[in-house]
């Protein structure tokens, strides 16, 4: 598992990269990661979700940071390429203020997959807002990364 730095382009554009190798096929891992249902029996970060994997559609997605407040937005689905890459545009108040884009790359490994999971915010509330970012919002995403590794790489031993 790696993590990588944030990278800052200017106070008002930041971006969280995290990745993880999840030993099984990209198929298997977007089956779980776009199983919205299923959310609440393992992901410890997106605690719910509903909605279509669909380029053009709202999804409702509750965030649960670790040491944060709770939070639901609807963001739109931005690309949704099947076992390849998913990604959604989310914004507080109006464009501008703090908009976020999340996304989950799947990468085909020898032994299975590297997934990218990041998110790159920009607006007028990115700096006010840095130091959450880079502590409980990064740590749910290495939470939810650890968690979709173990859920993952369990189906695919119970089904050999």
């Amino acid at each position: 598992m790696s993590q990588q730095s944030p990278v800052q382009r200017s106070v008002f554009d930041r971006q969280l990269v995290t990745e993880i190798h999840i030993a099984a096929a990209p198929a298997e891992v977007w089956s779980v990661l776009t199983d919205f249902t299923a959310f609440t029996e393992w992901n410890p970060f997106i605690t719910e979700a509903t909605g279509s994997v669909a380029v053009g559609s709202h999804l409702e997605v509750r965030m649960e940071p670790p040491g944060g407040r709770a939070m639901t937005f609807k963001p739109l689905v931005t690309e949704a390429t099947e076992s390849v890459s998913f990604e959604w545009l989310g914004r507080v108040l109006m464009s501008g203020m703090f908009d976020g884009r999340h996304r989950f790359d799947l990468e085909e490994t020898a032994g299975g997959t590297r997934l990218t999971h990041s998110e790159r915010f920009t607006g007028l509330m990115v700096p006010i807002l840095a130091r959450a970012l880079d502590t409980r919002i990064r740590a749910g995403f290495v939470s939810l990364n650890e968690a979709l590794k173990t859920r993952v790489e369990g189906m695919v031993r119970d089904t050999v």
